[in-house]
């Protein structure tokens, strides 16, 4: 780890011409946040279409209701001396001809998150972000109900289902997460904000 350098993931070309046969027909651009002294980790999915061209993590209407589920204003939720945001996939994947969401390339997360994750020992909090964060970081199959059913199970990892309006559905039928998820999530955040 200690040969990583972070300008190598700033400069990854891997995806290049995938996103160039896009129906964005874009190029990389590495978008995340942090200081190794973070203690909150946002392991999201990959960066939307609007992230992509302000460079900045979750500056979008996802991020406006992740912030208001943790409790955060914008100045506290954008300190990388506190807060790590590291999706799955670094860059924005583009859209399909169809012109629905493309998923994070896996080779992203195999190239380089390992690395990246080495470089925040202090870690206190993670926030699993939607199934690709899930799926990678619980080492599971499981679906969102079923991963987020078992949220209680370790207070330190707590999976979120992905704060997109395609969840509103998901967020009707289980009131619980409003009612006992998020007052634990914002417990926990201010508890590591102090």
């Amino acid at each position: 780890m200690e040969d990583f350098k972070i300008e190598a993931l700033l400069e990854c070309r891997l995806c290049a011409d995938q996103f160039a046969a896009t129906q964005n027909a874009h190029q990389p651009r590495p978008v995340f946040q942090g200081n190794p002294r973070a203690q909150i980790l946002i392991a999201g999915q990959a960066p939307g279409a609007r992230v992509h061209r302000s460079g900045v993590p979750f500056s979008d209407p996802s991020g406006d209701r992740l912030r208001a589920w943790m409790g955060l204003a914008p100045d506290q939720f954008y300190d990388p001396e506190r807060i790590a945001i590291l999706p799955m996939a670094f860059c924005f994947p583009g859209y399909s001809a169809q012109g629905a969401d493309l998923p994070p390339p896996k080779i992203c997360a195999a190239t380089w998150r390992a690395q990246m994750l080495a470089r925040y020992p202090k870690l206190k909090l993670q926030l699993l972000v939607g199934g690709y964060a899930q799926k990678w970081h619980l080492n599971t199959k499981a679906s969102l109900g079923q991963v987020m059913a078992q949220w209680r199970r370790d207070l330190a990892i707590l999976p979120l289902p992905h704060p997109s309006w395609r969840n509103n559905a998901w967020l009707k039928k289980n009131l619980w997460f409003e009612a006992d998820l998020l007052p634990e999530l914002q417990r926990r955040v201010k508890e590591l904000m102090r």
